[in-house]
């Protein structure tokens, strides 16, 4: 854990709770050069992985240099690989090499087959389960790459829809909104009420405030007090700074990076993924549901004590990852967070958690909400999509 992380959670321990400004750190300063989403694609009928070339390229240390007949050419100390685009052809220092899967460009950007560059640039290939990510490194440097199905991006990145699940005897008709995170229209962001720790505000206010397409509250917070100041109960990161600590429990945090990679981070563990440069944003609530597309419900471990936590029928907000990089937003009526794990699951979700519920409970897409809050909240999680 970075120094200056280290020394604002123990003030927030000393504290209980405490909210901070911009924290000096890498997510902060990583926020501000922000790039482009890179991403590589699947072909899972073929068994290739396709990369973008020029972040391998930069990453390699390998200049790359294109041509207005398609023909590329990727230039790393004495190694010359030749590729061309649309056709099945290579070489390497002109001699005619094995090539399975012709390069091709998406979106004004060259892709190209991830085997023969591993090959013979010398890079070192891991694939990172959790995030559904490629692990590429040389020598020193490395970078988590996304993957995601060839295909799979649509014109509409976010999208709507009520669907019924079927547990055991019981029915659950919820509200589903699936996020393309790797679209490049899409962002996301966390973001408190009114731009304020300690307020409260309908979530749709907070949705048009911030310029949200869609949006899903967030931590738990102290809703019952009559005092002005509601506390939150947990995290919250927006573009880089981490807007508010409570330190000192592990409940899980959904967490994104620059590149809209997601993870679910024990909040004991949030200094070191923050001082790693893997918080862009986020927010703290829990439990978790389900790790590695297992269910991994444990909320006493978490530290959850409240029943209407731990048993019994409610309203509940969840979000959760699929393994093609997209983001569920959902809310129902009525489930334990046993079955709410199970329809977690059954709607696609590899890594999932819950949110705040109850009243809380509320979800905004376009203009309207499609499950309204009985209260106002504290905070959001958004989904921002460029026009």
């Amino acid at each position: 854990m970075g120094k200056g992380l280290k020394m604002l959670l123990a003030v927030a321990l000393a504290a209980g709770t405490m909210m901070i400004g911009t924290v000096p750190g890498t997510a902060g300063t990583a926020a501000a050069a922000a790039s482009p989403k890179t991403f590589g694609y699947s072909d899972p009928a073929a068994g290739r992985t396709y990369v973008p070339i020029r972040a391998l390229g930069k990453l390699s240390g390998a200049q790359v240099n294109w041509t207005a007949s398609g023909k590329i050419d990727i230039v790393k100390n004495k190694k010359k690989i030749t590729l061309y685009s649309g056709k099945k052809k290579a070489s390497v220092n002109g001699q005619p090499v094995k090539v399975d899967a012709a390069p091709f460009n998406e979106r004004g950007v060259t892709y190209v087959p991830l085997g023969l560059l591993a090959t013979h640039l010398g890079l070192g290939l891991k694939w990172e389960n959790s995030i559904s990510s490629m692990r590429i490194t040389s020598g020193e440097k490395k970078m988590d790459l996304p993957i995601i199905k060839r295909g799979s991006l649509t014109n509409k990145p976010v999208r709507y829809r009520q669907k019924v699940f079927y547990i055991g005897n019981s029915a659950f008709r919820a509200n589903v909104v699936t996020v393309q995170l790797m679209h490049p229209r899409v962002s996301l962001d966390a973001a408190f009420a009114n731009h304020k720790v300690g307020a409260v505000q309908h979530l749709n206010k907070i949705a048009v405030q911030n310029g949200a397409y869609a949006a899903i509250n967030g931590t738990y917070f102290n809703a019952y007090t009559k005092d002005a100041y509601k506390a939150p109960y947990g995290y919250l990161v927006s573009k880089g700074d981490v807007k508010f600590v409570n330190g000192g429990t592990n409940l899980t945090v959904f967490a994104y990076d620059t590149n809209q990679i997601t993870r679910l981070i024990p909040g004991l563990g949030f200094g070191a993924a923050y001082d790693a440069g893997l918080v862009e944003g986020g927010l703290q609530a829990g439990p978790i549901l389900l790790k590695d597309g297992r269910v991994a419900l444990n909320p006493k471990a978490e530290g959850f004590r409240d029943p209407k936590i731990l048993k019994g029928g409610a309203t509940r907000s969840a979000i959760g990852i699929t393994r093609n990089h997209e983001l569920i937003l959902l809310t129902v009526n009525g489930p334990t967070i046993s079955q709410l794990t199970q329809i977690m699951k059954k709607v696609g979700a590899y890594q999932a958690m819950n949110l705040d519920g109850g009243a809380s409970t509320g979800l905004y897409v376009n203009g309207k909400y499609v499950t309204k809050p009985g209260r106002q909240v504290s905070n959001a999680l958004l989904v921002k999509v460029k026009k």
